[in-house]
């Protein structure tokens, strides 16, 4: 029998069966054609990031 897969990240750990989590994007592509390259600007892009996760993201 093998040893359970376990994903060690910077600060959580991820372990398969365990419940799903929820993946935030931050598309910083200029021509992207979901957004329009909306968040093309750092400071921009931070601040979705930390929008995407108080709205729940568990990675981006």
């Amino acid at each position: 029998m093998s040893a359970p897969l376990i994903w060690q990240l910077r600060d959580r750990t991820l372990t398969p069966g365990a419940p799903p989590l929820i993946l935030g994007i931050v598309n910083v592509t200029p021509d992207s054609f979901s957004d329009g390259g909306q968040f093309r600007d750092a400071d921009a892009a931070v601040a979705h990031g930390l929008r995407l996760v108080e709205q729940g993201a568990d990675l981006l």
